[in-house]
C-alpha cells in the first residue's frame, strides 16, 4: 500500500495497477467506459472485482455449459449458496469454497477463514449450518514445512468449526507430489432452511438503507480476490497481508443474529449478502448490480478497528465476520436493537439510490463515483485456445503389477497414505456437537438427521486430480460418480452438487485444455445422476515458479435418505453375513495405487469406465439398501477390492473367508462403479434377485480370519494385523 496514493495521472503514466492485477488492456477498457481517469480508490476497486476470483473471467465461459437446473433446484449459480427442496417444507443449502492461496503461507488462519467464510454463504441465504466437509491436497514429502502445513491447516479447520459449533461430518485427505507447493484447502458447509425462509443478496428499493454488521474493518486481506487470482509467491511474508484472521466466536454471534433476522424480521429485510472475496466493494455492488439499483456508502460511518484507514483498505479489507444487509426504511432501529442484542456492530452505513451509480464518500468528499455495471457487469472474458498436453497426446503403454507376495502387497498398500486412514488427522474435528450426525467422519459419506422431518441428509467431498492428470474430460466425469457412489452406499440419493474448480494458469493452452475437457465430463455425469451444480467458486493460478498442480476439481454432493432404517454404513456388523461383490472387475490399474506402489508414479490412458453402466448399478444398489436387504455397504475406490475388504473389516475386526475368479492382480484393480455389501443370510436370495447378474458372492464375513483364495493366489492373515498398519500408517508417517 502506497503512502501517498498517486493521482489519475501518475496512475497512468506509472502504471501501479500492474501490481494489483490488471493488466494494461484491463486499465484501458475501464478508462475508456469510465469517460475519465480513475482515481487510486476506483483502481483498486476495479482490482479486486475484475479478479478472477470474483469475475471468472477465464472460467465463465466454461462455467456457462454447467447444467444448474431440475425439478428440485429452488436457486442455482448466482447467490451465496444454491438451495434445493428435500420435502416435507424443507429445502438444503450447500456450497463449497476454496482457501488455497491464504493456506499456503498462512495455513492455520487461512484454513480458519475458508470454513468461515462458507459458513457466512450458507446463512445469509436463511439456513441453519448444520454441517461441514474439507478436502484437502498437500505435497508426499514430508519434510517439517509439510508436516507443519498438514498440522495448521487441519487446527484451523477443527479450532474455528468446533469454536462455532458445526460438526464436520465428512471430507477427504489425499497426497500427491503436485501439491507439494500448492496445498489445496476446499471448504464446503451444508445448511437447513424452510423452503418459505429463501433471502437473496439484493439491494433494492431507492431510500431502503444499507446496514453492516459484524466484526470491525482492519487491515487483514487486503485485496485478498487479487491474491488469490495469482501464482504464488516465493516470498511468503509478502503475501501474510492478504491473508485474514478469524473469529469464531464472533461468527457464533453474527449467525445467530443473522438468522433471527431472516426468521423473526421478515418485513424488514429485503436481502443479505456476505463480505467475502474483495470485502465490502463485492458485497455492496453485487447486491445492487443484481437489484439493478445505484448505491452510496459513507465510509466514515464503516467500524473500523484501525486508525487512518484509506477508501482503498476499507472498500477491499476481507476482514472476517462481517455482513451486508439492505433493510426497508422504518425498520432500520429494529434491526441496530437486534444486533446491539448480540453485542454486534450494526450501522446504517449508506443508501440504495435510484439509478445505477456506485459512490462512496469519505470525509466529505465523493472518492468513487463510478456506475455499479463497470464493476460487476463490463468485466471482459477470456479464453485460451486449448491444446492438448503431451502427455495425454501420447499416454504410456497399460500398466500391469506383478504381485508375488499378495500379502506382502496388501500390506505396503495399506501403509501408502492415500489408503492409510485418515482418523489421526480427522480425530481432531468435532463431529458430534448438534447431535444429529449419524455417520460421522471415515466412512464413504457423512450422514445427519434433518430435525423436525423424518428425513436424513448424507454428503461428501471428492476428487481425483491423478486420474484428471491422465485424462481430463474421463476422470471429471469419474469424480461426480464417485461422489453419487459415496452416497448411495449410506442409502441416499444423490440431489445436486457443488464444486472448486482447481487448476494451474488458464492462460496456458495446456491448462485451459484441462479446465474445459473436465468440464465436458463433469457436466455428462451431471446429467446421468441428475445432480446439478448449484454453487461452488473457481481457484486457478495454483501454480508455484510456472509449475502447475493437477486439475482437481473438487465436488461436493449431497443426498437424501426418506427413510432413517435405512441408513448403511462401511462397517461389518456381524460373522456370517454374506459378502457380495457388486459390479463387473477389469485390469483397470493406471492411475492406481497398485501402480504408485510398484512404479512410483501414475501414467496411462484411464480404462474400465462406463457411465450409463455405471448409473445402473448405482440405481440397483440403492433399490436393495432402501429395501433393508443389506447390513453394511462401501463403494471401491482407491486400493480396489483389497483396501475396501480391509476398511470394512476395521472397525469391528470382522474378517472374510471366500473364494473369487478373480487373480491377484485384479484384487488391487480400480475398476468404477463397484460396491463391496454385506448381507444377512435371509436376505441372500432376495438381494441375488435384486442385482442379478451385477453381483457375485465373495465370501462371509468372519470372526477376525482374513482369508481369501484368488485364481492364483492365496490370501491368509487376519483382519487385526492389517487393521493395524491401515490405522497407524500416516499417523506414524507424519511423525
Amino acid at each position: 500500500m502506497l503512502q501517498t496514493e498517486p493521482t489519475p495521472e501518475q496512475i497512468r503514466d506509472q502504471k501501479p495497477y500492474l501490481q494489483l492485477g490488471l493488466t494494461e488492456a484491463e486499465y484501458a477498457l475501464f478508462t475508456k467506459r469510465l469517460g475519465r481517469l480513475p482515481n487510486y480508490t476506483e483502481v483498486g476497486l476495479q482490482s479486486g472485482m475484475w479478479s478472477e476470483h470474483c469475475a471468472y473471467k477465464y472460467s465463465k465461459p466454461i462455467l456457462k455449459t454447467f447444467w444448474t437446473k431440475n425439478e428440485r433446484v429452488l436457486m442455482g449459480p448466482g447467490e451465496g449458496a444454491g438451495v434445493i427442496a428435500i420435502g416435507e417444507g424443507k429445502a438444503v443449502v450447500f456450497k463449497a469454497e476454496s482457501h488455497n492461496h491464504p493456506s499456503a503461507v498462512e495455513p492455520y488462519e487461512g484454513a480458519a477463514t475458508g470454513i468461515g467464510g462458507i459458513i457466512r454463504d450458507i446463512f445469509s441465504i436463511g439456513a441453519k449450518p448444520v454441517a461441514s466437509l474439507d478436502s484437502l491436497a498437500f505435497g508426499t514429502r514430508f519434510d517439517a514445512h509439510n508436516q507443519n502445513l498438514i498440522d495448521q491447516v487441519v487446527a484451523g479447520i477443527g479450532g474455528y468449526g468446533n469454536a462455532i459449533g458445526i460438526p464436520t461430518v465428512g471430507g477427504e485427505i489425499q497426497f500427491d507430489a503436485s501439491y507439494q507447493d500448492n496445498p489445496l484447502v476446499n471448504a464446503m458447509c451444508v445448511g437447513v432452511m424452510d423452503e418459505k425462509d429463501i433471502q437473496r443478496g439484493q439491494a433494492a428499493g431507492v431510500g431502503n438503507a444499507i446496514i453492516y454488521v459484524g466484526a470491525k474493518t482492519g487491515r487483514d486481506g487486503i485485496n485478498g480476490a487479487s491474491f488469490a487470482s495469482a501464482q504464488f509467491s516465493k516470498e511468503e511474508d509478502a503475501d501474510r497481508s492478504a491473508v485474514q484472521v478469524g473469529d469464531p466466536f464472533m461468527e457464533k454471534l453474527l449467525t445467530d443474529a443473522c438468522l433471527a433476522v431472516t426468521q423473526k424480521h421478515q418485513k424488514a429485510l429485503v436481502g443479505m449478502q456476505d463480505m467475502g472475496a474483495a470485502g465490502l466493494v463485492s458485497s455492496s455492488a453485487e447486491m445492487a448490480s443484481k437489484a439493478g439499483f445505484g448505491m452510496t456508502l459513507d465510509l466514515d460511518l464503516i467500524p473500523q478497528r484501525e486508525p487512518g484507514m484509506t477508501p482503498f483498505e476499507i472498500m477491499l479489507s476481507e476482514s472476517q465476520e462481517r455482513m451486508l444487509l439492505c433493510i426497508r426504511t422504518g425498520f432500520e432501529q429494529e434491526i441496530l436493537d437486534l444486533f446491539a442484542g448480540y453485542d454486534l456492530d450494526a450501522v446504517v452505513c449508506g443508501r440504495v439510490e435510484a439509478g445505477h451509480q456506485y459512490r462512496l464518500l469519505h470525509h466529505g468528499a465523493v472518492v468513487c463515483d463510478i456506475p455499479v455495471g463497470l464493476l460487476t457487469d463490463a468485466v471482459p472474458t477470456y479464453t485460451t485456445t486449448p491444446k492438448q498436453p503431451a502427455r495425454l497426446a501420447h499416454p504410456a503403454p497399460d500398466f500391469t503389477p506383478t504381485i508375488t507376495d499378495i500379502d506382502q502387497t496388501l500390506r505396503a498398500l495399506l501403509a501408502l497414505p492415500n489408503i492409510a486412514s485418515k482418523r489421526s488427522l480427522f480425530k481432531r474435528y468435532d463431529a458430534q456437537v448438534q447431535t444429529n450426525t449419524v455417520i460421522a467422519p471415515g466412512g464413504d459419506a457423512g450422514v445427519i438427521r434433518v430435525r423436525g422431518t423424518h428425513r436424513a441428509l448424507a454428503m461428501t467431498a471428492d476428487s481425483n486430480g491423478r486420474l484428471l492428470a491422465l485424462d481430463p474430460e474421463i476422470g471429471g466425469a469419474i469424480t461426480v460418480a464417485e461422489a453419487a457412489r459415496n452416497l448411495v452406499a449410506t442409502g441416499a440419493e444423490p440431489l445436486g452438487i457443488t464444486d472448486c474448480l482447481n487448476y494451474g494458469d488458464p492462460s496456458k493452452p495446456e491448462v485451459y485444455y484441462e479446465l474445459q475437457a473436465s468440464a465436458k465430463g463433469i457436466v455428462e455425469a451431471t446429467k446421468v445422476f441428475n445432480t446439478p451444480v448449484i454453487s461452488g467458486n473457481v481457484s486457478l493460478y495454483n501454480e508455484t515458479s510456472g509449475v502447475g498442480i493437477h486439475p482437481t476439481p473438487m465436488i461436493g454432493m449431497v443426498g437424501l435418505i426418506t427413510d432413517l432404517d435405512a441408513i448403511t454404513t462401511v462397517a461389518f456388523k456381524q460373522a456370517g453375513d454374506v459378502v457380495f461383490l457388486v459390479g463387473a472387475t477389469g485390469d483397470d490399474y493406471n492411475g492406481s495405487s497398485i501402480q504408485y506402489l510398484q512404479n512410483g508414479a501414475y501414467a496411462g490412458r484411464l480404462t474400465g469406465f462406463d457411465l450409463t453402466q455405471e448409473k445402473a448399478i448405482q440405481d440397483k444398489m440403492l433399490k436393495a439398501i432402501q429395501a433393508h436387504l443389506v447390513n453394511a455397504c462401501h463403494d471401491l475406490a482407491d486400493g480396489g477390492l483389497a483396501a475396501a475388504l480391509v476398511e470394512m473389516g476395521t472397525a469391528n475386526r470382522l474378517g472374510i473367508k471366500g473364494s473369487t475368479a478373480l487373480s491377484a492382480a485384479q484384487f488391487f484393480a480400480e475398476t468404477q462403479g463397484r460396491f463391496l455389501a454385506a448381507v444377512p443370510p435371509a436376505q441372500q436370495a432376495a438381494f441375488a434377485a435384486q442385482m442379478g447378474k451385477d453381483a457375485v458372492v465373495l465370501g462371509t464375513v468372519s470372526d477376525g480370519e482374513f482369508v481369501l483364495d484368488l485364481a492364483d493366489a492365496k490370501l491368509d492373515t487376519t483382519i487385526a494385523d492389517l487393521a493395524a498398519i491401515q490405522e497407524e500408517a500416516l499417523a506414524w508417517q507424519l511423525k
